[in-house]
Order: structure tokens, then C-alpha cells, then sequence
């Protein structure tokens, strides 16, 4: 079994964040198990600063879960997040990305809208949304956090549109399908 790293709390000045959270949504970011819910989603400034915010808000969804559970969910829906900063056009000034998390009875499923391909990337610059294959994972300078997914999700994909993407991934509570238990 993996050895967690506890994610660490919001430190002062990534709480400056959360003053752009309005008094009645702060309990979508407070690590505690979170009021009954089945979808639950926010608007993420494209800033790295966005970072922090979105694991404590992912935690926060996934509280009241065990550990390992709580953790990869975290750790995958972070690197969706930072895929839409650093690869989409999300990651632009004054531009936004969507985390959605929808909870079954069977597991949660989280999904990443952003605002699609940058420029850059439609001149030639980039390429399409993939997952490095295997024999590339520890070297690839790109496709490292899709690689992560695609071992630690139960399932995941993206709505393969270039203009809005969504990508996401369902992790069952019992992390079927996932290699975590073996990593």
C-alpha cells in the first residue's frame, strides 16, 4: 500500500482565495464531511493559485471517505485542474475552468470543463488529449497526469471537443478498477 502524504491546508495567503468565496459556499472548502449532496460543482479562476482551492475543495467532496479513497481522488482531480491551467485555453488571463463532482451510490465521478484549446495549439503548437503510453510514462515531458488517471481512475475520458473540453474520471469507493491498492 502507497504511503500517504497528508494534503496540507490552505496556508494564509492561498486562504486570500477564499475571500472571493461567498459566507454561504465556504463549507465547499472546509475539510469536514461535506452536507449530503449529489452534484456539487465550482468556478475556478485559471491561476495557478487555483491549485490549492480546488484540492480543498475536492477533499471536502470526498470527506467522510477512507484515506487512500480521499487522497487519490484529490491528487487526480488536482491534475485536471492544473491540465486546464496549463493546457487550455482556462489557463489565459482572466479566464475560468469548472470542477464538478458528482457522487453515486457506487463511487464519484469528477469532471473538468475548460475553455478548450488555446490558440497556440490550433496553429500547430500542441496536440491532442492522450495519456502516454506506457513505456513512455516515466520520461514523457507531457501526458504524465493523464497517465496517472488512467491508472488510478476506475474509468475516465473526455468529450473529445476542441472548443470546450470536458474531461473526467469516476473513481469507485471501493477503488476498483484502480491500481492504487497495488501501487
Amino acid at each position: 500500500m502507497p504511503t500517504l502524504v497528508a494534503v496540507p491546508p490552505l496556508t494564509t495567503t492561498e486562504k486570500g482565495v477564499l475571500t472571493a468565496v461567498p459566507n454561504e459556499y465556504r463549507h465547499y472548502f472546509n475539510g469536514r464531511a461535506p452536507v449530503p449532496f449529489t452534484k456539487r460543482r465550482w468556478e475556478f479562476a485559471g491561476e495557478p493559485v487555483s491549485v490549492p482551492l480546488v484540492r480543498a475543495f475536492l477533499e471536502t467532496c470526498a470527506a467522510g471517505r477512507d484515506g487512500d479513497y480521499q487522497y487519490v481522488l484529490t491528487l487526480l482531480g488536482a491534475e485536471l485542474a492544473t491540465n486546464a491551467i496549463r493546457h487550455s485555453r482556462s489557463g489565459e488571463p482572466g479566464q475560468t475552468f469548472v470542477i464538478r463532482v458528482d457522487r453515486g451510490p457506487n463511487g464519484m465521478t469528477v469532471t473538468c470543463r475548460d475553455n478548450g484549446t488555446p490558440l497556440s495549439a490550433m496553429e500547430g503548437d500542441g496536440g491532442p488529449l492522450f495519456a502516454a503510453v506506457p513505456e513512455d510514462r516515466l520520461t514523457a515531458e507531457d501526458g504524465r497526469g493523464l497517465a496517472l488517471i488512467d491508472s488510478f481512475a476506475t474509468t475516465w475520458g473526455d468529450n473529445g471537443h476542441p472548443s470546450i473540453r470536458k474531461v473526467w474520471f469516476h473513481l469507485a469507493y471501493d477503488l476498483t478498477g484502480s491500481s492504487w491498492p497495488a501501487a
